[in-house]
Protein backbone atom coordinates (compact mmCIF):
# COMPACT_ATOMS: atom_id res chain seq x y z
CA UNK A 1 0.00 0.00 0.00
CA UNK A 2 2.67 2.34 0.80
CA UNK A 3 4.67 0.87 -2.25
CA UNK A 4 1.57 2.24 -4.26
CA UNK A 5 1.03 5.94 -2.56
CA UNK A 6 4.81 6.44 -3.24
CA UNK A 7 4.18 6.02 -7.09
CA UNK A 8 0.85 7.63 -7.21
CA UNK A 9 3.05 10.65 -5.20
CA UNK A 10 6.31 10.23 -8.06
CA UNK A 11 3.44 10.68 -11.14
CA UNK A 12 1.73 13.67 -9.08
CA UNK A 13 4.91 15.52 -8.71
CA UNK A 14 5.58 14.47 -12.50
CA UNK A 15 2.22 15.82 -13.42
CA UNK A 16 2.01 19.20 -10.97
CA UNK A 17 3.05 22.42 -12.83
CA UNK A 18 4.70 24.43 -9.84
CA UNK A 19 4.44 27.61 -11.80
CA UNK A 20 0.61 26.84 -12.95
CA UNK A 21 -2.52 29.31 -11.15
CA UNK A 22 -5.83 29.12 -10.18
CA UNK A 23 -8.56 31.42 -10.31
CA UNK A 24 -12.10 31.41 -9.42
CA UNK A 25 -14.58 32.34 -11.87
CA UNK A 26 -17.78 31.78 -10.08
CA UNK A 27 -19.67 33.50 -7.55
CA UNK A 28 -18.27 33.25 -4.00
CA UNK A 29 -19.32 30.94 -2.09
CA UNK A 30 -20.10 32.94 1.20
CA UNK A 31 -21.74 31.95 3.48
CA UNK A 32 -22.36 28.71 1.70
CA UNK A 33 -18.72 27.90 2.49
CA UNK A 34 -18.31 24.83 4.82
CA UNK A 35 -16.88 25.22 8.16
CA UNK A 36 -14.70 22.29 9.27
CA UNK A 37 -12.67 21.09 12.06
CA UNK A 38 -11.53 18.10 14.24
CA UNK A 39 -12.44 19.34 17.57
CA UNK A 40 -15.76 18.97 19.29
CA UNK A 41 -16.20 22.15 19.09
CA UNK A 42 -15.58 25.87 17.10
CA UNK A 43 -11.61 25.78 18.53
CA UNK A 44 -10.89 29.35 19.59
CA UNK A 45 -7.55 30.82 20.91
CA UNK A 46 -7.95 31.49 24.14
CA UNK A 47 -5.77 34.45 25.71
CA UNK A 48 -6.32 34.34 29.32
CA UNK A 49 -4.90 30.67 29.25
CA UNK A 50 -2.37 30.52 26.52
CA UNK A 51 -1.57 34.40 25.92
CA UNK A 52 -1.70 36.10 22.73
CA UNK A 53 -1.68 34.18 19.68
CA UNK A 54 1.60 34.11 17.27
CA UNK A 55 2.75 32.21 14.62
CA UNK A 56 5.74 30.81 14.86
CA UNK A 57 8.27 30.14 12.00
CA UNK A 58 11.08 27.43 12.62
CA UNK A 59 12.67 24.51 11.74
CA UNK A 60 15.85 24.26 9.50
CA UNK A 61 16.19 28.45 9.23
CA UNK A 62 18.77 30.88 10.10
CA UNK A 63 16.65 33.08 11.40
CA UNK A 64 13.41 31.48 13.46
CA UNK A 65 10.47 34.29 14.32
CA UNK A 66 7.49 34.27 16.06
CA UNK A 67 4.58 36.84 14.45
CA UNK A 68 2.16 38.41 15.94
CA UNK A 69 -1.57 38.77 14.12
CA UNK A 70 -0.27 42.30 13.90
CA UNK A 71 3.03 41.37 12.65
CA UNK A 72 1.86 38.81 10.14
CA UNK A 73 -1.04 41.74 8.75
CA UNK A 74 1.95 43.80 8.39
CA UNK A 75 4.05 41.57 6.17
CA UNK A 76 3.21 41.80 2.12
CA UNK A 77 0.00 40.68 1.15
CA UNK A 78 -1.57 39.01 -1.72
CA UNK A 79 -5.51 38.99 -1.89
CA UNK A 80 -6.28 35.77 -4.43
CA UNK A 81 -9.44 34.32 -5.66
CA UNK A 82 -9.03 30.83 -6.09
CA UNK A 83 -11.09 27.24 -6.01
CA UNK A 84 -11.04 25.59 -2.67
CA UNK A 85 -11.31 21.70 -3.64
CA UNK A 86 -12.88 19.16 -1.09
CA UNK A 87 -11.83 15.73 -1.16
CA UNK A 88 -15.45 15.01 -0.92
CA UNK A 89 -15.99 16.32 -4.56
CA UNK A 90 -17.00 19.39 -3.90
CA UNK A 91 -16.07 23.04 -4.91
CA UNK A 92 -16.25 26.02 -3.67
CA UNK A 93 -14.98 29.57 -4.60
CA UNK A 94 -13.02 31.92 -2.09
CA UNK A 95 -11.17 35.04 -1.78
CA UNK A 96 -8.25 34.61 0.96
CA UNK A 97 -5.55 37.81 1.63
CA UNK A 98 -2.64 36.61 3.32
CA UNK A 99 1.26 36.71 2.99
CA UNK A 100 2.98 34.10 0.67
CA UNK A 101 4.60 30.95 2.50
CA UNK A 102 7.20 31.74 0.03
CA UNK A 103 7.54 35.50 1.43
CA UNK A 104 7.79 33.70 5.03
CA UNK A 105 10.63 31.88 3.88
CA UNK A 106 12.45 34.43 2.73
CA UNK A 107 12.50 36.04 5.82
CA UNK A 108 13.43 33.30 7.99
CA UNK A 109 16.30 32.67 5.61
CA UNK A 110 15.31 28.83 4.76
CA UNK A 111 18.43 26.60 4.77
CA UNK A 112 18.77 24.46 1.45
CA UNK A 113 18.15 21.35 3.24
CA UNK A 114 14.67 21.83 3.97
CA UNK A 115 12.68 19.79 1.62
CA UNK A 116 9.09 19.64 3.27
CA UNK A 117 7.24 22.12 5.73
CA UNK A 118 4.70 21.25 8.42
CA UNK A 119 2.11 23.52 9.31
CA UNK A 120 0.20 22.73 12.75
CA UNK A 121 -2.50 23.64 14.60
CA UNK A 122 -4.41 24.29 17.84
CA UNK A 123 -7.06 22.07 16.35
CA UNK A 124 -6.57 18.96 18.72
CA UNK A 125 -2.86 19.30 17.14
CA UNK A 126 -3.95 18.83 13.92
CA UNK A 127 -1.08 18.89 11.28
CA UNK A 128 -0.13 18.76 7.99
CA UNK A 129 3.34 18.22 6.19
CA UNK A 130 3.40 19.41 2.37
CA UNK A 131 6.69 18.96 -0.31
CA UNK A 132 8.88 22.23 -0.24
CA UNK A 133 7.78 23.19 -4.15
CA UNK A 134 4.16 22.95 -3.14
CA UNK A 135 4.38 25.38 -0.05
CA UNK A 136 6.66 28.38 -1.87
CA UNK A 137 3.56 27.99 -5.09
CA UNK A 138 2.85 31.61 -5.34
CA UNK A 139 -0.76 30.93 -4.45
CA UNK A 140 0.15 29.14 -0.82
CA UNK A 141 -0.72 31.77 1.56
CA UNK A 142 -1.01 32.19 5.66
CA UNK A 143 -4.64 33.68 5.24
CA UNK A 144 -6.11 36.00 7.88
CA UNK A 145 -8.63 37.34 5.90
CA UNK A 146 -11.51 35.99 4.04
CA UNK A 147 -14.13 37.45 1.83
CA UNK A 148 -12.94 41.05 2.90
CA UNK A 149 -12.99 40.32 6.78
CA UNK A 150 -10.82 38.76 9.00
CA UNK A 151 -10.75 34.97 9.32
CA UNK A 152 -13.83 33.43 11.99
CA UNK A 153 -13.46 31.25 14.09
CA UNK A 154 -15.23 28.58 11.76
CA UNK A 155 -12.76 28.90 8.81
CA UNK A 156 -9.54 28.79 11.12
CA UNK A 157 -8.90 32.28 12.88
CA UNK A 158 -6.71 34.01 13.53
CA UNK A 159 -4.53 32.41 10.63
CA UNK A 160 -4.80 29.70 8.20
CA UNK A 161 -3.05 27.84 5.68
CA UNK A 162 -4.35 27.86 2.19
CA UNK A 163 -3.77 27.32 -1.67
CA UNK A 164 -6.06 25.92 -4.60
CA UNK A 165 -3.21 23.48 -4.97
CA UNK A 166 -4.00 20.77 -2.95
CA UNK A 167 -6.93 19.14 -1.28
CA UNK A 168 -8.44 21.00 1.35
CA UNK A 169 -7.87 18.91 4.46
CA UNK A 170 -4.02 19.48 3.28
CA UNK A 171 -5.03 23.34 4.31
CA UNK A 172 -4.09 23.54 7.98
CA UNK A 173 -6.57 25.74 9.95
CA UNK A 174 -5.68 27.30 12.95
CA UNK A 175 -2.37 27.71 12.57
CA UNK A 176 0.12 28.01 15.24
CA UNK A 177 3.81 26.77 13.41
CA UNK A 178 5.36 26.81 10.05
CA UNK A 179 8.24 24.26 10.63
CA UNK A 180 10.66 23.76 7.46
CA UNK A 181 12.00 20.36 7.63
CA UNK A 182 14.47 17.55 5.92
CA UNK A 183 12.21 14.83 5.98
CA UNK A 184 8.13 15.01 6.04
CA UNK A 185 5.96 13.90 8.85
CA UNK A 186 2.80 12.95 7.60
CA UNK A 187 -0.50 14.96 9.12
CA UNK A 188 -3.51 14.30 10.63
CA UNK A 189 -5.85 12.82 7.53
CA UNK A 190 -2.37 11.78 6.13
CA UNK A 191 -2.01 8.89 9.03
CA UNK A 192 -5.28 7.96 8.91
CA UNK A 193 -5.05 6.67 5.36
CA UNK A 194 -5.98 9.77 3.46
CA UNK A 195 -3.33 10.80 0.44
CA UNK A 196 -0.75 12.30 1.88
CA UNK A 197 0.71 14.35 -1.68
CA UNK A 198 -3.43 15.62 -2.29
CA UNK A 199 -2.45 17.57 -5.25
CA UNK A 200 -5.45 18.84 -7.45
Amino acid sequence: MRAAERWNEKIERALFRHRSMDYGTAVLAGAAYPKYFVSDRVPVWNEAERGPWSLEVTGLVDNPIRLSLAELQSLPSVTQRVNHYCVEGWTAVVEYTGVRVSELARRVGMKREAQYVDFASFDSDYHESWDLASALHPQTLVAYGLDGHLLGPGHGAPARLHSPIKLGYKCTKYLTRVAFMAERNGGYWSDRGYEWYAGT
